[in-house]
Order: C-alpha cells, then structure tokens, then sequence
C-alpha cells in the first residue's frame, strides 16, 4: 500500500478517538485508555501498510493483523469502522446484548481476524500464521499489536524465541508501550527496560519510535522486515488516553463510563483538537 501523508493520517486518527470516546458513553463503558494509545498504530496500518480490502475482508492474500491485546477491541472497532469495514454507525451497537461488538474482539466482525483478550496468545498466534503462509508460499505479513504489560506472560517470549529459530522475518509485532496497566506502572509489577535490548537478545530486530508520529510508524512498519530472516518489533512509546489531556498517562482510564457530561466534554476537547489542526493546515 502506498505512503499516506501525514496529515491524512492525523485526520484519520482524531476520527477515530471520537468514534472511541462514543463507544465509551455506553451504559458498559468501555477499555478508554489502551484503545487510545493505539490510535495511531492502528490508522497507520490499516490506511498506509496493510495489505488489505475493506470489500472483501476475507481476500486470501490479505494481511493479517492480530490484535493480541484484546482489552483494545474499541480501538479495533472504530479504525475497521472508520476504514470502511462496515457501517460506522453499527459501533452504536456496541455492547448490546447479543450484539456482534463485544468487549474482546469478535471475529463475526469483518475485519477482526481473531478472538482475543487472554493475554499473551497473540504472537503465538502470529507465528502460527507466518509458518502457514510460508508453507502456502505467500508473501502476507503478519502483524501482531501486544500490551506492554502483556510481556509479563512467558507465552509472549517462548513465541518470540521460536519466531526467530524460525527465521519469520513476514512477522511484525507492535508494543503499545504506554508504560500504565491496570495496576499501576508496568515497571513497579515486572521491569521490562531494557525492552529493545530484550526483545534483540532474542534474535528479533528491534525499533523504537514515537507511536503517536504517523510519519515514524509508516517507515517502521512499512519497512520491515528491515533483516532478511529476523522477525521484526516495533516498540512504539505511547500515552495511555493519548488525546483526552484529563487522564492522559493515568492508570484510571484504563476503563471508562463516560455518561452524559463526560462525554460532551471528552469530545469537545477533541473538537477543538481537529480545529486547531484545520487552522494550522
């Protein structure tokens, strides 16, 4: 897929943080802050890296994606939404007994590859799907978005040592390394620094970028694998709540119930956040 520019990618993603933050006024609330920290990886992918066509979801040479933190489903949601997977105003089903948009990524949704949610199974998943397309000889990525806190499961590593032994270099994993899970920061439950250093100790190609700049995401995942026969992670420092300035970097807004006047204020604040970016454009 052909570069997007970064503005583009900008509008995509305030787009989507509203679509979030309306998900978030359902009577169950919703996962606010991990789903916002992944804003601009998930717009990045699906608008300038994926292989992929939103009419025909199911395309046997398409991407993958894996969305292994599971808990970020409304992220996953609104970008598939805002990408023309479906209908945005099926979001307004979400959390609806019955309804196909559950609090873990549902797979009867188009777009969504797998159910997730139980931590730590995404990039063994990820590998699965890299052998097979390998065995298959298609030349399909498989990119795998994990939590930071996530790398607290030994399941996470024991796929990470085999992808290597394997040489997977089509597999990509993204870390939304916002630093917060739902404990508090996720150095005070296991360190994970140095993570680069950790993930290259076992045979992977590690980069670190800002994971709110389009523009560095495009190079990073577009790019890779940037090793022949070395899979590829790209640990992409983020903001827990990026966009919402009230509890960006707050362990509390891991999930929200933003009812009535919280919500109003939620999206002004990103109102004037797109028309601050329209007068500067």
């Amino acid at each position: 897929m052909p570069a997007t520019d970064t503005r583009t990618l900008e509008e995509h993603a305030l787009r989507v943080r509203e679509l979030i933050v309306e998900m978030c006024g359902n009577p169950e609330g919703g996962h606010l802050g991990g789903s916002m920290s992944l804003v601009e990886t998930l717009v990045t992918l699906y608008h300038s890296v994926l292989r992929i066509d939103p009419q025909h979801p199911d395309a046997p040479d398409r991407d993958l994606l894996v969305l292994s933190k599971g808990h970020g489903a409304i992220g996953l949601y609104a970008a598939l939404a805002e990408r023309g997977f479906f209908p945005e105003e099926e979001l307004t089903g979400y959390g609806v007994p019955d309804g196909m948009l559950t609090a873990h990524p549902n797979p009867a949704v188009p777009g969504v590859e797998m159910p997730t949610g139980s931590l730590g199974h995404g990039l063994p998943l990820g590998v699965g799907f890299a052998l097979d397309a390998r065995l298959a000889g298609s030349d399909r990525r498989c990119f795998v978005l994990l939590g930071d806190g996530e790398l607290q499961e030994g399941s996470v590593w024991e796929a990470a040592m085999a992808a290597a032994s394997h040489r997977l270099d089509r597999l990509v994993a993204v870390v939304d390394r916002n630093g917060l899970q739902i404990t508090g920061p996720t150095e005070n439950t296991a360190g994970l620094e140095p993570l680069a250093e950790r993930w290259r100790s076992f045979g992977w190609t590690a980069i670190e970028v800002d994971g709110h700049d389009p523009a560095r995401l495009q190079t990073a995942l577009g790019g890779a694998p940037q090793v022949a026969g070395r899979p590829t992670v790209v640990i992409a420092r983020t903001v827990k709540g990026k966009g919402l300035p009230h509890v960006e970097g707050q362990a509390r807004s891991h999930y929200a119930r933003l009812a009535g006047r919280q919500q109003k204020r939620a999206l002004a604040v990103l109102a004037a956040q797109r028309k601050k970016t329209e007068t500067v454009a």
